[in-house]
């Protein structure tokens, strides 16, 4: 870090690393170096694919918050049904579609509660890599607020917004972040850097490629904390 000052609890804690790998070694490895260093530690389609449930359980033992990044969605019954095992694994937080209505939404909320009430669901509203309107993306965390969930996920663009509206307890994650120093390609239509998602109410900042695909990822997430902190 640039900075002599010490990061504070709340920077580190916005922070989300995307442990976005092929198998479950480089994840594990990358959590025990940051384990401290970052609030939340997302886990995808990826990594989840190739080693399974027991991947999240064993970060969870060794005390990962973890956010499992599913973004399920399909009839109520069946998402009901996932919630409760993304649940049981003791995640910090999972994510459901916000498009598969509100009976989807309540149906997970009700599962995911009934088995561990401190487990946050959380709803998608539109793919970062997907263009949007700022109507659009309030339109479904609407339909997310009603039904009972936690926040949702969308891009810094949107925080300010959703915050105004929804207030300090409405969760807001947001991806597409991406730091000035960080390489240009990415795959979202309204990335924002860390310091404006942190000022536009964002409680937790995903970011992947910045910090895991960097040569010393340690020095990076602390970059990137250091942005947030000069945004609080």
């Amino acid at each position: 870090m640039t900075s002599m000052t010490a990061p504070s609890p709340s920077a580190i804690q916005k922070l989300a690393v995307a442990l976005d790998f092929p198998s479950v070694a480089p994840a594990f490895e990358l959590f025990e170096r940051l384990n401290g260093a970052a609030g939340l530690f997302k886990i995808g389609p990826e990594l989840f694919l190739q080693a399974g449930p027991d991947a999240v359980r064993r970060l969870v033992d060794r005390g990962a918050p973890v956010f499992l990044d599913m973004k399920f969605h399909d009839i109520p019954r069946t998402v009901a049904a996932a919630a409760r095992e993304s649940a049981r694994m003791g995640v910090t937080v999972f994510n459901v579609h916000a498009s598969g209505g509100a009976e989807m939404m309540r149906a997970a909320a009700e599962a995911s509660r009934a088995v561990r009430p401190e487990t946050k669901i959380i709803a998608v509203t539109v793919l970062t890599s997907l263009p949007t309107t700022s109507e659009e993306v309030l339109r479904l965390a609407a339909a997310a607020h009603e039904a009972g969930l936690d926040g949702v996920v969308a891009s810094p663009r949107e925080m300010r917004a959703l915050r105004e509206r929804f207030g300090p307890k409405f969760l807001l994650v947001s991806p597409a972040v991406r730091p000035a120093w960080a390489a240009s390609t990415h795959d979202h239509q309204r990335p924002a850097s860390p310091a404006d998602a942190a000022s536009a109410g964002a409680d937790y900042i995903v970011v992947g490629r910045p910090i895991t695909g960097d040569a010393d990822p340690v020095a990076a997430a602390a970059r990137v904390v250091e942005e947030i902190q000069s945004a609080l």
